[in-house]
Protein backbone atom coordinates (compact mmCIF):
# COMPACT_ATOMS: atom_id res chain seq x y z
CA UNK A 1 0.00 0.00 0.00
CA UNK A 2 1.38 3.58 -0.97
CA UNK A 3 1.12 5.93 2.19
CA UNK A 4 -1.02 9.27 1.15
CA UNK A 5 2.04 11.46 2.55
CA UNK A 6 5.86 11.82 3.92
CA UNK A 7 6.16 9.88 7.07
CA UNK A 8 7.46 12.04 9.85
CA UNK A 9 9.12 11.18 13.55
CA UNK A 10 7.30 12.57 17.07
CA UNK A 11 10.21 14.94 17.10
CA UNK A 12 9.03 16.60 14.04
CA UNK A 13 8.98 20.08 13.95
CA UNK A 14 5.72 22.67 13.64
CA UNK A 15 6.94 23.32 10.21
CA UNK A 16 7.16 19.57 8.97
CA UNK A 17 3.66 18.94 11.08
CA UNK A 18 2.05 21.43 9.06
CA UNK A 19 4.15 20.61 5.94
CA UNK A 20 2.60 17.13 5.85
CA UNK A 21 -0.69 18.24 6.93
CA UNK A 22 -1.31 19.97 3.81
CA UNK A 23 -0.01 17.22 1.81
CA UNK A 24 -2.64 15.39 3.63
CA UNK A 25 -5.38 17.58 2.36
CA UNK A 26 -8.55 15.76 0.40
CA UNK A 27 -7.15 12.08 1.16
CA UNK A 28 -9.15 9.47 2.79
CA UNK A 29 -9.74 10.03 6.26
CA UNK A 30 -8.74 6.41 6.86
CA UNK A 31 -5.82 6.83 4.54
CA UNK A 32 -5.20 9.44 6.87
CA UNK A 33 -5.03 7.31 10.13
CA UNK A 34 -3.13 4.49 8.54
CA UNK A 35 -0.49 7.44 7.85
CA UNK A 36 -0.66 8.45 10.99
CA UNK A 37 -0.17 4.77 12.44
CA UNK A 38 2.83 4.40 9.91
CA UNK A 39 4.54 7.62 11.40
CA UNK A 40 3.79 7.00 14.78
CA UNK A 41 3.00 3.94 16.08
CA UNK A 42 5.64 0.24 16.70
CA UNK A 43 4.69 -2.54 15.08
CA UNK A 44 5.41 -4.59 18.44
CA UNK A 45 3.15 -2.54 20.73
CA UNK A 46 1.42 -4.95 22.84
CA UNK A 47 -1.83 -4.08 22.98
CA UNK A 48 -1.80 -2.57 19.82
CA UNK A 49 -2.12 1.19 18.91
CA UNK A 50 -1.73 1.17 22.92
CA UNK A 51 0.34 5.04 22.45
CA UNK A 52 -2.57 6.10 20.31
CA UNK A 53 -6.01 7.91 21.61
CA UNK A 54 -8.88 7.69 19.74
CA UNK A 55 -11.58 9.50 21.59
CA UNK A 56 -15.15 9.89 20.05
CA UNK A 57 -18.46 11.65 21.13
CA UNK A 58 -20.55 9.19 19.39
CA UNK A 59 -23.10 11.40 18.52
CA UNK A 60 -22.42 9.98 14.76
CA UNK A 61 -20.35 6.77 13.99
CA UNK A 62 -18.25 7.90 11.50
CA UNK A 63 -14.43 8.65 13.02
CA UNK A 64 -15.05 5.17 15.10
CA UNK A 65 -16.10 3.54 11.71
CA UNK A 66 -13.07 5.02 10.18
CA UNK A 67 -10.57 4.61 13.13
CA UNK A 68 -11.36 0.49 13.36
CA UNK A 69 -11.19 0.41 9.13
CA UNK A 70 -7.68 1.56 9.46
CA UNK A 71 -6.58 0.14 12.27
CA UNK A 72 -8.53 -3.20 13.02
CA UNK A 73 -8.65 -3.53 17.04
CA UNK A 74 -7.58 0.25 18.25
CA UNK A 75 -9.52 1.71 21.10
CA UNK A 76 -12.43 4.33 20.55
CA UNK A 77 -12.88 6.42 24.04
CA UNK A 78 -15.94 7.51 25.10
CA UNK A 79 -15.04 10.05 28.03
CA UNK A 80 -18.36 9.60 30.30
CA UNK A 81 -19.00 12.96 31.89
CA UNK A 82 -21.97 11.78 33.81
CA UNK A 83 -24.04 13.73 31.92
CA UNK A 84 -24.55 11.56 28.71
CA UNK A 85 -27.81 10.41 27.53
CA UNK A 86 -28.57 7.31 27.91
CA UNK A 87 -29.12 7.03 24.15
CA UNK A 88 -25.32 8.11 23.48
CA UNK A 89 -24.18 4.99 26.11
CA UNK A 90 -26.34 2.43 23.93
CA UNK A 91 -25.42 4.31 20.61
CA UNK A 92 -21.64 3.49 21.63
CA UNK A 93 -22.24 0.21 23.02
CA UNK A 94 -23.77 -1.14 20.01
CA UNK A 95 -21.65 0.46 17.42
CA UNK A 96 -19.22 -1.83 19.61
CA UNK A 97 -21.43 -4.87 19.16
CA UNK A 98 -22.65 -4.29 15.41
CA UNK A 99 -18.98 -3.27 13.72
CA UNK A 100 -16.63 -5.25 16.31
CA UNK A 101 -15.28 -1.61 17.34
CA UNK A 102 -13.13 -2.00 19.94
CA UNK A 103 -15.61 0.59 22.12
CA UNK A 104 -14.66 2.03 25.81
CA UNK A 105 -16.56 4.07 27.87
CA UNK A 106 -14.32 5.82 30.32
CA UNK A 107 -16.19 5.90 33.31
CA UNK A 108 -15.36 8.52 36.02
CA UNK A 109 -15.33 8.23 39.91
CA UNK A 110 -17.74 11.33 40.42
CA UNK A 111 -17.40 11.06 44.03
CA UNK A 112 -15.03 13.89 44.35
CA UNK A 113 -17.12 15.89 41.94
CA UNK A 114 -19.38 18.55 42.75
CA UNK A 115 -23.02 18.02 41.94
CA UNK A 116 -25.01 19.85 39.56
CA UNK A 117 -21.91 21.92 38.25
CA UNK A 118 -23.55 22.82 35.04
CA UNK A 119 -26.12 25.33 36.88
CA UNK A 120 -23.83 27.36 38.33
CA UNK A 121 -20.55 27.24 36.22
CA UNK A 122 -20.59 25.62 32.46
CA UNK A 123 -16.84 26.03 32.10
CA UNK A 124 -15.65 24.39 35.18
CA UNK A 125 -17.83 21.92 34.82
CA UNK A 126 -16.70 20.77 31.39
CA UNK A 127 -13.01 21.17 33.21
CA UNK A 128 -13.88 19.14 35.64
CA UNK A 129 -15.83 16.42 33.28
CA UNK A 130 -14.32 16.25 30.10
CA UNK A 131 -10.53 17.93 30.47
CA UNK A 132 -9.52 16.75 33.19
CA UNK A 133 -10.62 12.79 32.09
CA UNK A 134 -8.53 13.92 28.68
CA UNK A 135 -5.65 14.32 30.18
CA UNK A 136 -5.72 11.40 32.39
CA UNK A 137 -6.34 9.31 29.51
CA UNK A 138 -3.66 10.87 26.98
CA UNK A 139 -0.78 10.04 29.50
CA UNK A 140 1.68 8.02 27.94
CA UNK A 141 -0.09 8.15 24.63
CA UNK A 142 1.76 9.77 21.81
CA UNK A 143 -0.90 10.40 18.94
CA UNK A 144 -4.60 11.90 20.22
CA UNK A 145 -6.98 10.99 17.15
CA UNK A 146 -9.99 13.00 17.47
CA UNK A 147 -13.13 13.92 14.61
CA UNK A 148 -13.19 17.44 15.14
CA UNK A 149 -13.76 18.94 11.43
CA UNK A 150 -13.45 22.71 9.79
CA UNK A 151 -17.24 22.80 9.33
CA UNK A 152 -18.71 22.23 12.60
CA UNK A 153 -18.01 25.74 13.74
CA UNK A 154 -16.27 29.14 13.21
CA UNK A 155 -13.48 28.31 15.82
CA UNK A 156 -12.65 25.09 14.15
CA UNK A 157 -12.45 26.53 10.74
CA UNK A 158 -8.65 26.46 10.01
CA UNK A 159 -8.52 23.03 11.86
CA UNK A 160 -5.30 21.19 11.01
CA UNK A 161 -5.58 17.52 9.69
CA UNK A 162 -1.61 16.99 11.87
CA UNK A 163 -0.68 19.31 14.65
CA UNK A 164 1.10 19.30 17.79
CA UNK A 165 -0.60 19.93 21.00
CA UNK A 166 2.06 21.83 22.73
CA UNK A 167 -0.31 21.95 25.70
CA UNK A 168 -1.13 18.12 26.23
CA UNK A 169 2.44 16.83 24.82
CA UNK A 170 0.92 14.90 22.00
CA UNK A 171 0.27 14.79 17.91
CA UNK A 172 -3.35 15.53 17.17
CA UNK A 173 -4.95 13.86 14.22
CA UNK A 174 -8.05 15.28 12.63
CA UNK A 175 -8.22 12.39 9.93
CA UNK A 176 -12.36 14.08 9.54
CA UNK A 177 -10.89 18.09 9.08
CA UNK A 178 -11.30 18.59 5.58
CA UNK A 179 -14.66 15.93 5.78
CA UNK A 180 -18.31 18.04 4.52
CA UNK A 181 -21.23 17.12 5.98
CA UNK A 182 -22.26 15.93 2.37
CA UNK A 183 -19.00 13.70 2.59
CA UNK A 184 -20.31 12.72 6.42
CA UNK A 185 -23.38 11.50 5.18
CA UNK A 186 -22.22 9.40 2.11
CA UNK A 187 -19.77 7.50 4.10
CA UNK A 188 -22.23 6.66 6.57
CA UNK A 189 -24.73 5.70 3.83
CA UNK A 190 -21.75 3.43 1.79
CA UNK A 191 -21.63 1.51 5.38
CA UNK A 192 -25.16 1.64 6.33
CA UNK A 193 -23.85 3.01 9.32
CA UNK A 194 -26.84 3.67 11.96
CA UNK A 195 -27.92 7.39 13.09
CA UNK A 196 -27.73 8.95 16.50
CA UNK A 197 -31.06 8.05 17.92
CA UNK A 198 -31.95 11.51 19.38
CA UNK A 199 -31.71 12.68 15.30
CA UNK A 200 -34.76 12.07 14.71
CA UNK A 201 -35.23 14.26 17.58
CA UNK A 202 -33.82 17.45 16.35
CA UNK A 203 -30.75 16.81 18.11
CA UNK A 204 -27.72 18.02 15.43
CA UNK A 205 -25.10 17.80 17.88
CA UNK A 206 -25.41 15.77 20.97
CA UNK A 207 -23.36 16.79 24.07
CA UNK A 208 -23.90 16.48 27.66
CA UNK A 209 -28.26 16.30 28.45
CA UNK A 210 -28.02 19.69 30.74
CA UNK A 211 -26.53 21.91 28.11
CA UNK A 212 -27.71 20.42 24.79
CA UNK A 213 -31.41 21.29 23.33
CA UNK A 214 -32.83 19.99 20.06
CA UNK A 215 -32.00 23.11 16.78
CA UNK A 216 -34.48 24.78 15.14
CA UNK A 217 -34.93 24.84 11.29
CA UNK A 218 -32.26 27.13 10.02
CA UNK A 219 -30.26 27.67 13.02
CA UNK A 220 -26.88 26.47 13.39
CA UNK A 221 -25.95 22.37 13.95
CA UNK A 222 -24.24 23.58 17.07
CA UNK A 223 -26.83 26.02 18.27
CA UNK A 224 -28.10 23.33 20.93
CA UNK A 225 -25.07 23.02 22.45
CA UNK A 226 -25.20 25.88 26.01
CA UNK A 227 -27.78 27.41 24.40
CA UNK A 228 -27.90 31.05 24.92
CA UNK A 229 -24.38 31.59 27.07
CA UNK A 230 -22.38 32.47 24.34
CA UNK A 231 -20.27 29.16 25.01
CA UNK A 232 -19.18 27.19 21.79
CA UNK A 233 -16.62 24.92 22.85
CA UNK A 234 -15.70 22.42 25.67
CA UNK A 235 -12.12 23.04 26.20
CA UNK A 236 -11.22 19.72 25.01
CA UNK A 237 -10.11 21.20 21.72
CA UNK A 238 -8.49 24.34 22.71
CA UNK A 239 -5.18 24.63 23.04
Amino acid sequence: MTLPATLVSLSASAQELADVSRELEGMLPADIVRWAVASFGAADEVPPYKSFLVTSSFQDATLSHVAHSAAPGIEVVLLDTGYLFAETHWYAENLGKTFGINVHIDKRNEFHLAPNGWQVDTDACCAARKVVPLEDALQNKKVWITGVRREDSQARKNTPIVSRDIMRGVIKVNPLAGTSDSDIALYNELYELPVHPLREHGYTSIGCWPCTRPTKPGEDPRAGRWSGSGKTECGLHIS
